[in-house]
């Protein structure tokens, strides 16, 4: 019986997960489910993601050395000849990883598989020239600029200048940690998890199996980016109010609302992530009216005294937990987006009591999907008031723009970062 290559199995899922992503645009979470990522032993199931999350991270970088060293990629039907040599080259050049195994590994695959048998010559050839010359020049690129797909890198630089723009793309680099919001007791469980608490109040951990961490069974926190705690935040005292919680799934600020004392409504069009938020509310014992509807058809009985929108959006505030998602996008999304957010919060002012406060929030980096949305509504809307965000509230002063919240991936840089997140308040008189 043949020895197989240590590893060559996860490295063989890792380039058709990747390539799940590039070519099929399928969201990560599909990419692994399709590849059988979940079928590996452990230590093979995290070295495959790790390749993955790696390649998608560098990609700029990793295909400008492969493209000093072959005139064209392989295309169509070839394709997977090129992920072969992006996966080795995350390997090599990225990872530190050993020139042998990545070399040999990268061979034996183009050799297994019938589209890129005839590759493995030049897939030998400039996974060699990568592990001797790579590493030099790959260290030698504009990586913030190489990494960031041109339609985001435009875009960030002509919202927050060229030196945020590189502090973003670095943080986009490091990925990020694993943010704990429990119901009460922060320092308790922080303390029990090993973890610290942000000055958000959630207990960062540098990562780990969610499910397999004391207090996920009974329900005592839940998943949640210190960044994404601020919207509900901004509504102040919600104890014995009435709350609709737009876009709600999968609900983590309807159970921070629920813990704060609010009577929540939860609503979202999708039935699979609702799916998913009536086992979160489930597993820590949160009661929610739960509403599964278009808010564009819906009406309820009654005004809400608040309303938390946290709309639909390009959700490039997580690139640091989603890699995948700047080459699912190409910003051309943005046309359908920002009409459906402008109905959205028209449609929300109708539902909110006199005097009742409404946030609306995007998990995007991008002004067109925040202060242009906020400012562009606040124009329509006589009765529309916003409140501006104060530093006193407990928000750091750069993250307060034009009154309004706008957290950056690159802001807590000494503690891990934190996702990007816009917020508005707005106040009907």
């Amino acid at each position: 019986m043949a020895m197989r290559t240590p590893g060559l199995d996860a490295r063989r899922a890792a380039l058709h997960a990747l390539d799940a992503v590039l070519e099929d645009d399928k969201p990560l979470d599909v990419a692994w489910r399709d590849a059988k990522i979940d079928k590996l032993d452990a230590r093979d199931a995290g070295f495959a993601r790790l390749l993955v999350l790696t390649t998608l991270r560098r990609l700029g970088s990793i295909d400008a050395v492969i493209d000093r060293f072959v005139a064209k990629r392989p295309v169509g039907k070839n394709r997977l000849g090129v992920q072969i040599m992006r996966i080795a080259g995350a390997e090599l050049m990225a990872l530190d990883g050993a020139a042998h195994a990545a070399v040999d590994s990268a061979v034996r695959l183009a050799k297994m598989m019938p589209d890129t048998r005839r590759l493995s010559g030049m897939v030998n050839a400039v996974c060699r020239r990568m592990a001797e010359n790579g590493t030099r020049m790959f260290d030698e690129l504009d990586t913030e600029a190489t990494d960031t797909p041109a339609w985001l890198w435009e875009r960030l630089k002509d919202a927050y200048g060229d030196d945020e723009a590189r502090a973003i793309a670095v943080a986009h680099r490091h990925g990020a940690p694993l943010d704990l919001m429990p119901a009460r007791d922060a320092d308790d469980w922080a303390l029990k998890l090993e973890g610290h608490v942000t000055p958000f109040g959630t207990v960062r951990l540098d990562g780990g199996s969610v499910t397999a961490l004391e207090g996920y069974e009974d329900g005592a926190w839940w998943v949640q980016d210190a960044a994404a705690t601020l919207p509900v935040r901004l509504l102040g005292d919600m104890k014995g109010r009435r709350v609709l919680d737009l876009c709600a799934a999968p609900g983590g600020k309807t159970m921070q609302l629920t813990a704060a004392g609010a009577e929540v409504t939860a609503l979202d069009i999708s039935k699979p992530r609702m799916r998913r938020m009536r086992e979160n509310l489930l597993r820590t014992r949160t009661s929610v009216k739960v509403v599964i509807a278009d808010a564009l058809d819906w009406e309820p009985e009654e005004p809400f005294d608040a309303i938390l929108l946290d709309a639909p959006c390009s959700a490039t505030g997580t690139i640091r937990r989603h890699p995948d998602l700047p080459y699912l996008k190409s910003g051309s999304e943005l046309s359908a987006l920002l009409p459906l957010q402008d109905a959205l919060l028209q449609r929300a002012w109708g539902w909110l009591a006199r005097g009742g406060t409404m946030v609306y929030a995007t998990c995007s980096l991008l002004p067109e999907e925040g202060e242009a949305r906020v400012n562009a509504f606040l124009g329509t809307q006589p009765d529309a008031r916003l409140i501006p965000i104060q530093a006193e509230e407990g928000i750091a002063p750069e993250m307060i723009r034009q009154g309004m919240l706008r957290s950056l991936p690159s802001h807590w840089p000494d503690i891990g970062g934190l996702d990007g997140f816009f917020a508005a308040r707005i106040e009907r008189a």
